[in-house]
Protein backbone atom coordinates (compact mmCIF):
# COMPACT_ATOMS: atom_id res chain seq x y z
CA UNK A 1 0.00 0.00 0.00
CA UNK A 2 1.34 3.58 -1.12
CA UNK A 3 1.92 6.28 1.54
CA UNK A 4 -0.78 8.47 -0.65
CA UNK A 5 -3.42 5.21 0.49
CA UNK A 6 -1.96 4.58 3.82
CA UNK A 7 -1.72 7.90 5.09
CA UNK A 8 -2.68 10.96 2.41
CA UNK A 9 -2.25 13.83 5.33
CA UNK A 10 1.92 12.85 5.50
CA UNK A 11 1.04 12.21 1.64
CA UNK A 12 -0.30 15.90 0.72
CA UNK A 13 2.45 17.71 3.07
CA UNK A 14 5.40 16.19 1.32
CA UNK A 15 3.81 16.89 -2.11
CA UNK A 16 3.15 20.78 -0.99
CA UNK A 17 6.88 20.42 -0.12
CA UNK A 18 8.57 19.40 -3.25
CA UNK A 19 6.33 22.08 -4.94
CA UNK A 20 7.62 24.93 -3.01
CA UNK A 21 11.09 23.90 -3.38
CA UNK A 22 10.64 23.36 -7.00
CA UNK A 23 8.77 26.37 -7.42
CA UNK A 24 11.28 28.56 -5.22
CA UNK A 25 14.57 29.33 -4.64
CA UNK A 26 16.48 27.76 -2.07
CA UNK A 27 19.04 30.10 -0.65
CA UNK A 28 20.25 28.94 2.67
CA UNK A 29 23.45 28.31 2.32
CA UNK A 30 23.36 25.02 4.40
CA UNK A 31 20.38 23.43 2.18
CA UNK A 32 20.63 21.76 -1.05
CA UNK A 33 18.96 19.55 -3.48
CA UNK A 34 19.85 15.57 -3.02
CA UNK A 35 20.30 13.40 -6.09
CA UNK A 36 17.15 10.49 -6.46
CA UNK A 37 19.68 7.69 -6.33
CA UNK A 38 20.63 8.93 -2.69
CA UNK A 39 17.12 9.33 -1.69
CA UNK A 40 16.24 5.78 -3.05
CA UNK A 41 19.09 4.51 -0.29
CA UNK A 42 17.60 6.62 2.25
CA UNK A 43 14.26 4.97 1.46
CA UNK A 44 15.72 1.40 1.13
CA UNK A 45 15.22 -1.48 3.51
CA UNK A 46 18.72 -0.78 4.94
CA UNK A 47 16.68 1.62 6.90
CA UNK A 48 15.26 -1.83 9.21
CA UNK A 49 18.73 -3.31 10.21
CA UNK A 50 19.89 -2.82 13.63
CA UNK A 51 23.78 -3.15 13.88
CA UNK A 52 25.26 -1.74 16.56
CA UNK A 53 29.39 -1.86 16.41
CA UNK A 54 31.50 -1.89 13.62
CA UNK A 55 31.97 -4.26 10.80
CA UNK A 56 33.21 -7.06 11.74
CA UNK A 57 32.48 -6.28 15.66
CA UNK A 58 28.86 -6.43 15.84
CA UNK A 59 26.50 -6.82 18.58
CA UNK A 60 23.49 -8.49 16.02
CA UNK A 61 23.76 -10.53 13.53
CA UNK A 62 23.03 -10.63 10.11
CA UNK A 63 24.88 -7.91 9.24
CA UNK A 64 27.41 -9.02 6.54
CA UNK A 65 25.47 -6.74 4.09
CA UNK A 66 25.43 -3.83 6.13
CA UNK A 67 28.71 -4.05 6.69
CA UNK A 68 30.08 -4.03 3.21
CA UNK A 69 27.83 -0.69 2.78
CA UNK A 70 29.30 0.85 5.73
CA UNK A 71 33.39 -0.18 4.56
CA UNK A 72 32.60 1.19 1.50
CA UNK A 73 31.31 4.38 2.73
CA UNK A 74 34.39 4.76 4.93
CA UNK A 75 36.68 3.26 2.08
CA UNK A 76 35.11 6.29 -0.51
CA UNK A 77 35.44 8.96 2.42
CA UNK A 78 39.08 8.19 3.07
CA UNK A 79 39.74 8.28 -0.90
CA UNK A 80 38.35 11.44 -1.32
CA UNK A 81 39.51 13.54 1.56
CA UNK A 82 42.73 11.58 1.65
CA UNK A 83 42.87 10.54 5.38
CA UNK A 84 43.76 7.41 7.38
CA UNK A 85 40.32 6.89 9.39
CA UNK A 86 36.93 7.84 9.17
CA UNK A 87 34.33 7.11 11.16
CA UNK A 88 30.65 7.15 8.75
CA UNK A 89 28.67 6.45 11.98
CA UNK A 90 27.17 9.95 13.35
CA UNK A 91 23.39 11.08 13.04
CA UNK A 92 24.51 14.32 12.16
CA UNK A 93 26.97 17.17 12.66
CA UNK A 94 26.37 18.49 15.85
CA UNK A 95 26.40 14.86 16.94
CA UNK A 96 29.90 13.89 15.41
CA UNK A 97 31.49 16.87 17.24
CA UNK A 98 30.03 15.82 20.75
CA UNK A 99 31.81 12.71 20.01
CA UNK A 100 35.05 14.27 19.11
CA UNK A 101 34.51 16.02 23.04
CA UNK A 102 33.72 13.01 24.41
CA UNK A 103 36.92 11.49 22.78
CA UNK A 104 39.72 14.14 23.90
CA UNK A 105 38.22 16.09 26.82
CA UNK A 106 37.29 15.68 30.13
CA UNK A 107 33.99 17.56 31.50
CA UNK A 108 35.65 20.80 32.58
CA UNK A 109 38.54 20.76 30.17
CA UNK A 110 39.32 24.33 28.05
CA UNK A 111 38.08 24.45 24.94
CA UNK A 112 38.17 27.21 22.29
CA UNK A 113 35.65 28.01 19.42
CA UNK A 114 34.78 30.84 17.07
CA UNK A 115 31.81 33.23 18.74
CA UNK A 116 28.43 32.06 17.32
CA UNK A 117 27.10 36.07 17.11
CA UNK A 118 29.75 36.10 14.59
CA UNK A 119 29.83 33.35 12.15
CA UNK A 120 30.61 29.78 14.61
CA UNK A 121 28.49 26.90 15.50
CA UNK A 122 26.54 26.04 18.56
CA UNK A 123 28.95 23.02 19.63
CA UNK A 124 31.90 24.77 18.77
CA UNK A 125 31.53 26.35 22.85
CA UNK A 126 28.30 28.15 22.73
CA UNK A 127 26.92 28.97 26.57
CA UNK A 128 23.40 27.37 25.27
CA UNK A 129 25.27 23.93 24.56
CA UNK A 130 26.46 21.36 25.85
CA UNK A 131 29.79 22.51 25.05
CA UNK A 132 29.79 25.25 26.80
CA UNK A 133 27.35 24.13 29.95
CA UNK A 134 29.67 21.34 30.27
CA UNK A 135 33.63 22.35 29.27
CA UNK A 136 34.85 25.99 30.01
CA UNK A 137 34.91 27.58 26.76
CA UNK A 138 36.42 30.63 25.32
CA UNK A 139 35.59 32.29 21.75
CA UNK A 140 37.69 33.93 19.31
CA UNK A 141 36.06 36.52 16.69
CA UNK A 142 36.17 39.19 13.85
CA UNK A 143 37.73 42.55 13.66
CA UNK A 144 35.42 45.41 13.64
CA UNK A 145 36.88 47.04 10.74
CA UNK A 146 36.83 44.05 8.30
CA UNK A 147 34.88 41.47 9.62
CA UNK A 148 37.90 38.94 9.00
CA UNK A 149 39.08 36.75 11.80
CA UNK A 150 41.48 38.19 14.59
CA UNK A 151 44.31 35.97 14.25
CA UNK A 152 45.97 38.24 16.34
CA UNK A 153 43.45 38.59 19.39
CA UNK A 154 43.08 34.92 19.00
CA UNK A 155 46.74 33.99 19.59
CA UNK A 156 47.10 36.21 22.73
CA UNK A 157 43.56 34.05 23.86
CA UNK A 158 44.82 30.81 23.57
CA UNK A 159 48.85 31.44 25.34
CA UNK A 160 46.42 33.38 28.22
CA UNK A 161 44.14 30.13 28.37
CA UNK A 162 45.62 27.41 27.34
CA UNK A 163 42.57 25.01 25.52
CA UNK A 164 43.22 21.34 25.15
CA UNK A 165 40.78 21.74 22.25
CA UNK A 166 40.67 24.42 19.12
CA UNK A 167 37.70 24.22 16.71
CA UNK A 168 38.27 25.80 13.69
CA UNK A 169 34.72 26.20 11.59
CA UNK A 170 32.37 28.32 10.58
CA UNK A 171 28.34 28.62 10.16
CA UNK A 172 28.47 32.07 8.44
CA UNK A 173 32.05 33.22 7.71
CA UNK A 174 31.97 34.12 3.76
CA UNK A 175 36.00 33.82 3.52
CA UNK A 176 39.17 31.12 3.36
CA UNK A 177 40.08 29.61 6.51
CA UNK A 178 43.88 29.87 7.34
CA UNK A 179 44.70 26.21 8.71
CA UNK A 180 48.46 26.79 8.54
CA UNK A 181 47.90 29.63 10.90
CA UNK A 182 45.48 27.78 13.28
CA UNK A 183 47.82 25.20 13.30
CA UNK A 184 50.60 27.69 14.17
CA UNK A 185 48.54 28.98 16.96
CA UNK A 186 47.24 25.42 18.27
CA UNK A 187 51.16 23.94 18.44
CA UNK A 188 51.97 26.93 20.87
CA UNK A 189 50.08 24.81 23.78
CA UNK A 190 49.80 21.91 21.99
CA UNK A 191 46.05 21.39 21.74
CA UNK A 192 44.09 18.93 19.90
CA UNK A 193 42.80 21.19 16.16
CA UNK A 194 39.68 19.79 15.36
CA UNK A 195 38.19 21.36 11.55
CA UNK A 196 34.42 21.18 11.15
CA UNK A 197 34.20 21.51 7.43
CA UNK A 198 30.52 21.24 7.54
CA UNK A 199 30.07 23.59 5.32
CA UNK A 200 32.83 23.90 2.95
CA UNK A 201 33.18 20.09 2.47
CA UNK A 202 32.30 20.04 -0.92
CA UNK A 203 34.12 22.88 -1.58
CA UNK A 204 37.45 21.34 -0.63
CA UNK A 205 36.95 18.09 -2.47
CA UNK A 206 36.25 20.69 -5.52
CA UNK A 207 39.64 22.45 -4.98
CA UNK A 208 37.82 25.73 -4.35
CA UNK A 209 38.98 25.74 -0.37
CA UNK A 210 41.86 24.66 1.22
CA UNK A 211 42.05 21.14 2.63
CA UNK A 212 42.68 21.70 6.54
CA UNK A 213 44.08 17.57 6.31
CA UNK A 214 47.47 18.47 6.11
CA UNK A 215 47.45 20.86 9.65
CA UNK A 216 44.73 19.45 12.02
CA UNK A 217 44.12 16.67 14.26
CA UNK A 218 40.60 15.84 13.05
CA UNK A 219 38.60 17.08 10.64
CA UNK A 220 34.24 16.67 11.31
CA UNK A 221 31.60 17.55 8.35
CA UNK A 222 28.18 17.03 7.67
CA UNK A 223 26.93 14.93 4.38
CA UNK A 224 24.86 17.44 3.05
CA UNK A 225 25.45 21.48 2.72
CA UNK A 226 28.20 21.23 -0.11
CA UNK A 227 28.29 17.49 -0.28
CA UNK A 228 24.71 17.35 -1.30
CA UNK A 229 24.42 13.76 0.44
CA UNK A 230 21.69 13.08 3.22
CA UNK A 231 21.55 14.30 6.47
CA UNK A 232 24.38 12.65 8.67
CA UNK A 233 27.69 13.61 10.21
CA UNK A 234 31.17 11.84 10.01
CA UNK A 235 34.67 12.13 11.59
CA UNK A 236 38.05 11.91 10.66
CA UNK A 237 41.38 11.29 11.99
CA UNK A 238 44.41 12.70 9.94
CA UNK A 239 47.76 11.61 10.23
CA UNK A 240 49.22 14.33 12.02
CA UNK A 241 46.45 13.71 14.72
CA UNK A 242 47.44 9.66 14.99
CA UNK A 243 51.17 10.93 15.40
CA UNK A 244 49.83 13.15 18.18
CA UNK A 245 47.74 10.33 19.67
CA UNK A 246 47.98 6.89 18.88
CA UNK A 247 44.68 6.19 20.31
CA UNK A 248 42.90 8.34 18.59
CA UNK A 249 40.67 6.53 16.30
CA UNK A 250 40.15 3.97 19.28
CA UNK A 251 39.02 6.68 21.12
CA UNK A 252 36.82 8.36 18.58
CA UNK A 253 35.07 4.86 17.70
CA UNK A 254 34.41 4.58 21.32
CA UNK A 255 32.93 7.95 22.01
CA UNK A 256 30.43 7.49 18.79
CA UNK A 257 29.47 3.71 20.02
CA UNK A 258 28.66 3.10 22.91
CA UNK A 259 29.97 6.53 24.40
CA UNK A 260 26.74 8.45 22.47
CA UNK A 261 25.01 6.25 19.63
CA UNK A 262 23.47 2.75 19.79
CA UNK A 263 22.55 1.61 16.30
CA UNK A 264 24.21 3.14 13.06
CA UNK A 265 21.57 3.93 10.30
CA UNK A 266 22.64 2.15 7.67
CA UNK A 267 20.02 3.58 5.34
CA UNK A 268 21.65 7.01 5.76
CA UNK A 269 25.27 5.54 5.72
CA UNK A 270 23.99 4.01 2.49
CA UNK A 271 23.04 7.35 1.16
CA UNK A 272 26.28 8.85 2.37
CA UNK A 273 28.25 6.10 0.27
CA UNK A 274 26.55 7.33 -3.20
CA UNK A 275 26.81 10.89 -2.17
CA UNK A 276 30.66 10.30 -1.67
CA UNK A 277 30.87 8.40 -5.35
CA UNK A 278 28.90 11.67 -7.00
CA UNK A 279 31.51 13.36 -5.56
CA UNK A 280 34.15 11.61 -7.05
CA UNK A 281 33.43 12.98 -10.83
CA UNK A 282 34.44 15.21 -12.73
CA UNK A 283 30.94 16.85 -12.70
CA UNK A 284 31.07 17.39 -8.91
CA UNK A 285 34.32 19.18 -9.31
CA UNK A 286 32.99 21.63 -11.91
CA UNK A 287 29.93 21.84 -9.79
CA UNK A 288 31.97 23.02 -6.52
CA UNK A 289 33.98 25.21 -8.58
CA UNK A 290 30.34 26.85 -9.85
CA UNK A 291 29.16 27.14 -6.36
CA UNK A 292 31.68 29.99 -5.98
CA UNK A 293 31.55 31.34 -8.96
CA UNK A 294 28.15 32.24 -8.80
CA UNK A 295 28.11 33.00 -4.60
CA UNK A 296 31.31 35.92 -5.83
CA UNK A 297 28.84 37.08 -8.67
CA UNK A 298 26.20 37.60 -6.17
CA UNK A 299 27.92 39.27 -3.84
CA UNK A 300 28.92 41.64 -6.24
CA UNK A 301 25.78 42.41 -7.52
CA UNK A 302 24.65 42.63 -3.93
CA UNK A 303 26.82 45.30 -3.07
CA UNK A 304 26.31 47.03 -6.63
CA UNK A 305 23.01 47.12 -5.45
CA UNK A 306 24.07 49.20 -2.40
CA UNK A 307 23.58 45.99 0.07
CA UNK A 308 26.54 46.00 2.80
CA UNK A 309 27.92 42.82 2.74
CA UNK A 310 30.15 41.33 5.99
CA UNK A 311 34.16 41.52 4.93
CA UNK A 312 32.68 43.29 1.43
CA UNK A 313 32.65 39.98 -0.07
CA UNK A 314 33.06 36.02 -0.30
CA UNK A 315 35.48 33.64 -1.15
CA UNK A 316 33.04 30.39 -0.45
CA UNK A 317 29.76 29.76 -1.12
CA UNK A 318 27.88 31.88 1.45
CA UNK A 319 27.55 35.67 2.42
CA UNK A 320 25.76 37.88 5.08
CA UNK A 321 24.05 41.01 4.33
CA UNK A 322 23.67 43.74 6.87
CA UNK A 323 20.54 45.26 6.25
CA UNK A 324 20.59 48.01 8.61
CA UNK A 325 21.40 50.80 6.00
CA UNK A 326 18.23 49.79 4.31
CA UNK A 327 16.45 50.47 7.31
CA UNK A 328 14.97 46.56 7.52
CA UNK A 329 15.81 43.85 9.88
CA UNK A 330 16.62 40.62 9.06
CA UNK A 331 13.41 38.89 9.95
CA UNK A 332 11.59 41.19 8.37
CA UNK A 333 13.94 40.56 5.45
CA UNK A 334 13.52 36.96 5.71
CA UNK A 335 9.71 37.52 5.53
CA UNK A 336 9.57 39.42 2.61
CA UNK A 337 11.96 36.96 0.38
CA UNK A 338 9.60 34.04 1.81
CA UNK A 339 6.23 35.61 -0.18
CA UNK A 340 8.89 36.21 -3.23
CA UNK A 341 9.90 32.11 -3.41
CA UNK A 342 13.87 33.06 -2.11
CA UNK A 343 14.35 31.31 0.77
CA UNK A 344 16.87 32.75 3.14
CA UNK A 345 17.71 33.12 6.67
CA UNK A 346 18.03 35.60 9.41
CA UNK A 347 21.33 36.04 10.70
CA UNK A 348 23.82 37.83 13.06
CA UNK A 349 26.38 40.03 11.98
CA UNK A 350 29.27 40.84 13.63
CA UNK A 351 28.84 42.93 16.95
CA UNK A 352 25.30 43.16 15.88
CA UNK A 353 23.19 45.55 18.38
CA UNK A 354 19.75 43.28 18.13
CA UNK A 355 19.23 40.12 19.61
CA UNK A 356 19.13 36.90 17.46
CA UNK A 357 16.08 36.53 17.35
CA UNK A 358 15.36 39.34 14.84
CA UNK A 359 18.80 40.16 13.93
CA UNK A 360 20.23 42.68 11.70
CA UNK A 361 21.20 40.59 8.71
CA UNK A 362 20.58 37.59 6.39
CA UNK A 363 22.84 34.51 5.36
CA UNK A 364 22.28 33.36 2.27
CA UNK A 365 24.58 31.09 -0.52
CA UNK A 366 24.33 29.40 -3.75
CA UNK A 367 24.68 25.39 -3.44
CA UNK A 368 21.03 24.24 -3.86
CA UNK A 369 20.80 27.21 -7.16
CA UNK A 370 23.98 25.74 -8.29
CA UNK A 371 22.60 22.12 -8.20
CA UNK A 372 19.85 22.95 -10.52
CA UNK A 373 22.31 24.74 -13.13
CA UNK A 374 22.51 28.04 -12.49
CA UNK A 375 24.89 30.32 -13.09
CA UNK A 376 25.81 34.01 -13.57
CA UNK A 377 23.39 35.39 -15.32
CA UNK A 378 20.72 34.03 -13.16
CA UNK A 379 22.48 35.52 -10.01
CA UNK A 380 22.24 38.81 -11.38
CA UNK A 381 18.51 38.00 -11.55
CA UNK A 382 18.63 36.97 -8.04
CA UNK A 383 20.37 39.91 -6.48
CA UNK A 384 17.72 42.47 -8.79
CA UNK A 385 14.65 40.92 -7.07
CA UNK A 386 16.43 40.73 -3.22
CA UNK A 387 16.58 44.70 -4.05
CA UNK A 388 12.73 44.80 -5.24
CA UNK A 389 11.71 42.81 -2.75
CA UNK A 390 13.34 44.72 0.35
CA UNK A 391 13.63 47.87 -1.15
CA UNK A 392 10.08 47.77 -3.10
CA UNK A 393 7.95 45.41 -1.32
CA UNK A 394 7.34 44.05 -5.03
CA UNK A 395 7.22 40.71 -3.78
CA UNK A 396 3.97 38.89 -5.45
CA UNK A 397 5.53 40.10 -9.15
CA UNK A 398 9.03 39.08 -8.24
CA UNK A 399 7.33 35.65 -7.07
CA UNK A 400 6.16 35.15 -10.80
CA UNK A 401 9.33 35.66 -12.13
CA UNK A 402 11.02 32.92 -9.75
CA UNK A 403 8.28 30.36 -10.83
CA UNK A 404 9.28 31.06 -14.13
CA UNK A 405 13.01 30.97 -13.90
CA UNK A 406 12.75 27.71 -11.45
CA UNK A 407 10.54 26.23 -14.35
CA UNK A 408 13.53 26.66 -16.75
CA UNK A 409 15.82 25.23 -14.43
CA UNK A 410 13.99 22.20 -12.55
CA UNK A 411 15.24 20.24 -9.57
CA UNK A 412 17.84 17.21 -10.96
Amino acid sequence: MSLKQKDNEIFRLIQKERKRREEGLEMIPSENHTSPAVLEALASILNDKYAEGYPKKRYYGGCEVVDDVERICQERAQKIFQVPYVNVQPYSGSPANHAVYFAVLEPGDKVMGMDLLVGGHLTHGAKVNFSGRYYKSFSYGVTKETGDIDYGKFSKEVLKEKPKLIWVGTTAYPRKLDWKKFRQISDSVKAYLAADIAHIAGLVIAGVHPSPVPYVDIVTTTTHKTLRGPRGGMIMVTQRGIKKDKDLTSKIDKAVFPGLQGGPHEHQIAGIAVCLKEAQKKEYLSYGQQIVLNSKCLAQELMNHGFDLVTKGTDNHLMVVDLRNKKISGKEAQNLLDKAGITVNKNTVPFDPNPPYNPSGIRLGTPAVTTRGMKEKEMKKIALWIKRVIEDKDYSKVNREVKKLCREFPIP
